[in-house]
């Protein structure tokens, strides 16, 4: 029953990645703005310009173009970038292994941080611990990701400069990588300066990316703790001898982990979508950064493929979220 179930998810995403396809093509076609006028200089002729639209199939019927593009897509083509004039799927994978790498990270300190959070709210229930905590996980979730970096930027890059605010890797680091996973690579390698920079600079945009997703983990997760803690098994283990925290982490973290990893999940993909504005400020060279130059350029395959990374990256976040509900509760693993 499971594997049918998850199947059947799977099987859900076709439509939905075919949904994604669509609408972002039709938008970006119908939206102002001449791509091909922006990577014309002032002196290039009518016919240079018909002959770029040829080249780039923008000479043809809306219907037309989409069949085509349909067409590439399922022989694995994702176009030529406008602007760069390179293989969009060669770019993408490029920049891909940058944003995969931030993301871990992000979501590593927010589910380490989130889940330590709630257990320490749960534990001092109804005492000052709990009210504290319940005020910095408020202050947290109103400020956005952005502004936590600017406010990163300016004290511990400015007014206190102990953090790296720009780049990947210090440039006085020369380091050819195969894969761009710098961080994994680099270890494997022995190369431990190169991985040591590397974790330095993705500090400031790691906290930055975690920071709301710790903050909606943790607030989530401790209400389901505070709930589990009040039902019987939880008084059956008191009576046991269990101590609280005995009967939070072997009995009630498990049942109350069910819609904390819902509701992370969900907030995950905000988390993948926030690392656009994220790379952008700390000028890292990851996807999130080269979407926001394909939309200035008008790049449209560039932008088309990165939403489609993106969008595939989200469908697979969701099948994994439910892989994991299935496993941590009964009722979906048994059918």
């Amino acid at each position: 029953m499971t594997t049918r179930y998850l199947l059947n998810r799977l099987l859900l995403a076709l439509p939905t990645l075919f949904g994604v396809v669509t609408v972002v093509f039709i938008l970006l076609r119908v939206v102002p703005g001449d791509p091909i006028a922006m990577m014309t200089g002032p002196g290039a002729t009518p016919e240079d310009i018909q002959h770029l639209r040829a080249h780039y199939g923008l000479d043809r019927s809306l219907s037309a173009q989409f069949v085509i593009y349909l067409g590439q897509l399922a022989m694995g083509d994702l176009g030529t970038s406008i602007s760069l004039r390179q293989d969009v799927g060669e770019l993408i994978l490029g920049r891909l292994p940058v944003t995969l790498e931030l993301t871990v990270f992000a979501m590593l300190i927010a589910i380490g941080c989130g889940v330590c959070l709630a257990i320490v709210g749960s534990y001092w229930r109804s005492r000052w611990p709990e009210a504290i905590i319940d005020s910095v996980i408020g202050i947290i979730v109103a400020i956005p990701d952005f502004l936590w970096a600017l406010a990163f930027i300016l004290i511990l890059g400015v007014v206190i400069p102990v953090m790296p605010i720009f780049g990947r890797l210090d440039l006085a680091l020369e380091y050819q990588s195969y894969t761009e996973f710098y961080l994994i690579e680099s270890a494997l390698r022995g190369r431990f300066d190169v991985t040591g920079s590397v974790l330095w600079h993705m500090i400031l945009p790691g906290v930055a990316l975690a920071l709301p997703l710790m903050a909606v983990g943790a607030r989530v997760l401790k209400s389901s703790l505070n709930v589990e803690m009040t039902q019987d098994y939880a008084a059956l283990a008191h009576t046991k001898g269990f101590s609280r925290l005995q009967v939070i982490l072997k009995e009630a973290l498990r049942n109350a982990l069910i819609p904390a990893v819902t509701l992370t999940g969900v907030q995950l993909t905000f988390l993948i979508g926030g690392t656009v504005l994220i790379e952008r400020i700390f000028g890292y060279p990851g996807l999130g950064n080269m979407a926001i130059d394909a939309v200035i350029n008008r790049d449209l395959p560039l932008i088309q493929g990165i939403i489609i990374t993106f969008a595939i990256i989200f469908i697979l976040v969701n099948f994994l979220i439910d892989l994991i509900n299935t496993i941590l509760n009964p009722r979906l693993r048994d059918g």
